[in-house]
């Protein structure tokens, strides 16, 4: 093959080689993934596929146009610049940037590598479809002929609605059983059996005429479901709510049910950020130090490394806390400093010399990788001295001052903005307390409030959008500066109330 021509997957010869012999490499290290299929494409062509999730055939909408636009402005006006794209499949796909220097392009690919390890390894991501490039382009496909069938600006309408509450889900769902199990006889004493009257068998379909049984089991079925809490607990799960009890059409519901698929399908990376941003970087980092960088790239990796490491006061950076995190863990774990012994050491100096010498911090930050999430991670192994080290610190919004600025280097504090910013990505926990509020067929949410208030505008549109998909009268119970008020919308104006 003459060296201009280009082998499948559209990378040049050299980058295939590179491609082969880093994916060797680290599969050498440990790294256990699936084929990794690299993709060359220049800036605006990625930033297509960024603006898509990484899914280049999922189906049109304004909101990934407006993304794409966003990245657009942001590359050209040197702002942003996305050095590579990963997606969770089997294969797994990364898309490369043409612009990127070689040393990039390494660096790129030992990182990817990290993720792709992450993504089939770790426990969180166990329920995810790796077939779903395939599966997003089904989506497409189907919403695009029910914009041809139902109109265009009736099916992007209803998706604007679905899309805006993707986040009204509930993450660990997928791996705890929220609904009881029933058994087979759990219906017997709720059936719909009305009481007939006494005949004899010959005169039954005249006493006790088949339309007139149908009326009253009709009757009690309305009757028992209004006697029911309905739902049986509250419901944090809203989409799968609205998918089994909103009034919806065929081709809504199946809508619904694709956009709520496609939010659990990224659940995962929200929960695992900073840990799977951390592995990919821990990974690049000993791939290029040990394996892959020639004498003559080291300065450009070591520059590119630090700007990707880089800080800014007042925002987290998942790439640094990451790899420090599983840096420190590995550390700690070949030096022995973990357990009683450890925990009961007051000896500042014998601390500093401390080393066991137990060698187990590589198979320690496997085992960390494999079954942890952000929380999880952060909560057991982020500690006052790597804290100190890391120089992490609280910041509050000064009024006097008009800038944001320090509020405490206190390590409780500090722990916990970290957990309560991670908690459901920021977002408030909302649950399903009725679908027949009054005995009206109304819709019923709470918010379990944690210490912040709900945004008063994004809760109408939340309202808004929830009352066209359900069609009957929405309303949100909340506290606002601690009091409990109920937030509503009719379908024609917001209203509120306090309890």
């Amino acid at each position: 093959m003459a060296y201009h021509e280009r082998p499948r997957g559209g990378l040049t010869p050299e980058l295939s080689d590179w491609a082969r012999r880093i994916t060797a490499y680290a599969r050498e290290m440990g790294l256990d993934f699936w084929e990794v299929c690299f993709e060359l494409l220049d800036y605006d062509e990625i930033n297509e596929v960024a603006a898509y999730g990484g899914f280049p055939t999922r189906y049109p909408h304004w909101k990934f146009g407006m993304e794409y636009e966003q990245l657009s402005k942001g590359y050209t006006y040197g702002l942003q610049k996305i050095y590579e794209l990963v997606i969770n499949n089997d294969p797994c796909y990364a898309y490369l940037m043409k612009s990127n220097s070689l040393v990039d392009q390494k660096l790129v690919m030992s990182h990817v590598c990290g993720h792709a390890d992450f993504f089939k390894n770790n426990l969180w991501f166990a329920k995810t479809n790796r077939k779903m490039i395939d599966e997003m382009a089904n989506h497409g496909t189907k919403i695009r002929r029910y914009a041809e069938n139902y109109g265009h600006e009736e099916v992007e309408r209803f998706l604007d609605a679905c899309m805006s509450l993707d986040n009204l889900i509930d993450m660990h769902s997928p791996f705890i059983k929220r609904r009881r199990e029933k058994a087979l006889d759990d219906d017997e004493p709720q059936r719909a059996v009305p009481r007939k009257l006494r005949s004899k068998e010959y005169m039954d379909r005249y006493v006790n005429p088949p339309e007139f049984m149908e009326e009253q089991k009709k009757k009690l079925t309305e009757a028992i479901e209004k006697s029911k809490n309905f739902p049986e607990q509250p419901e944090r799960d809203v989409l799968l709510f609205m998918i089994e009890h909103a009034p919806l059409e065929r081709w809504q519901r199946d809508i619904l049910s694709m956009v709520r698929e496609e939010a659990y399908y990224f659940v995962p990376q929200a929960m695992t950020k900073v840990m799977n941003e951390g592995w990919a970087s821990y990974w690049h980092s000993t791939l290029m130090t040990t394996k892959v960088l020639t004498d003559d790239e080291v300065v450009d990796y070591a520059d590119h490394h630090a700007g990707t490491m880089g800080t800014r006061p007042g925002v987290l950076n998942p790439y640094k806390v990451g790899i420090e995190l599983f840096r420190d863990i590995e550390e700690r774990w070949n030096k022995g400093k973990f357990g009683a012994e450890w925990d009961e050491c007051d000896d500042a100096e014998k601390k500093r010399t401390w080393d066991r010498k137990l060698g187990k911090g590589r198979e320690k930050i496997f085992e960390v990788r494999r079954i942890y999430n952000d929380i999880l991670f952060i909560d057991e192994f982020l500690t006052e001295d790597f804290a100190r080290e890391q120089k992490l610190f609280t910041f509050e919004y000064s009024k006097q001052s008009g800038e944001y600025v320090i509020a405490s280097r206190e390590f409780k504090q500090i722990k916990e903005k970290l957990l309560f910013e991670l908690t459901n990505w920021g977002n408030p926990f909302i649950s399903v307390e009725s679908g027949n509020y009054e005995n009206r067929g109304e819709l019923y949410l709470v918010h379990r409030h944690d210490g912040h208030d709900l945004q008063q505008e994004q809760a109408k549109d939340v309202l808004r959008n929830l009352q066209m998909i359900w069609n009957r009268p929405v309303h949100i119970e909340t506290s606002v500066e601690k009091r409990r008020k109920v937030l509503s919308f009719n379908g024609r104006k917001h209203s509120e109330r306090t309890l």
